[in-house]
């Protein structure tokens, strides 16, 4: 009867099992210094395989990271891609803010249509600034002036008023999503405590 020709193992995992089958059924070498070189290389194949499968793992996770750095980053992108387009829309929001401001009852009769316009061109502003995720920081007077939201244009004392308190705002400010665009311009009180 023929020999059945032997298959080489494939793997690291394919030749451990071999050896294990092979000491278990007393099949290995029969001296003592050739099991103990048998061991001694199971042992290796051991190492290496460990090797493999730690460097595996790490280039599992390393590509994971990857994935999730770059789906944060594509998000990112979407909502703050725009962020030098939308301070550059500011000043037209500022300039249809200042031309609002100064009309008055006389000026709205004499041009009803042309204020009408300017009107309805900020509210579509808005409109936009809304579907885009640029929300507008309107302080009061009297609120209390917050380094986070606000920049201090000038600090005055004012009587009836405390440090800190906002006096007078001179610009709006903007968050685009949850980042500030523009802190609002604002003055502060100085007047002392006492």
């Amino acid at each position: 009867m023929a020999a059945e020709p032997q298959r080489e193992p494939q793997t690291l995992d394919e030749l451990l099992a071999e050896a294990i089958e092979a000491e278990a059924a007393g099949t290995g070498p029969a001296d003592d210094g050739a099991a103990a070189g048998s061991e001694s290389e199971l042992d290796t194949l051991r190492a290496e395989r460990d090797d493999y499968r730690d460097r595996f793992m790490r280039a599992l996770a390393d590509a994971e990271n990857a994935r999730k750095r770059a789906e944060r980053d594509r998000r990112e992108g979407e909502m703050y891609g725009a962020t030098r387009l939308a301070r550059e829309l500011l000043s037209i929001y500022d300039n249809l803010r200042r031309a609002l401001d100064v009309v008055n009852d006389e000026t709205r009769a004499q041009n009803g249509a042309f204020v009408e316009g300017i009107d309805l061109t900020m509210r579509e502003v808005l409109n936009v600034f809304s579907r885009h995720g640029i929300t507008v920081i309107a302080p009061e007077i009297g609120d209390r002036f917050d380094p986070a939201m606000h920049e201090a244009m000038f600090e005055a004392p004012l009587p009836g008023t405390k440090a800190g308190d906002i006096i007078q705002v001179q610009a709006e400010g903007f968050f685009l999503h949850d980042r500030l665009l523009r802190p609002a311009k604002v003055g502060v009180s100085s007047t002392p405590a006492g």
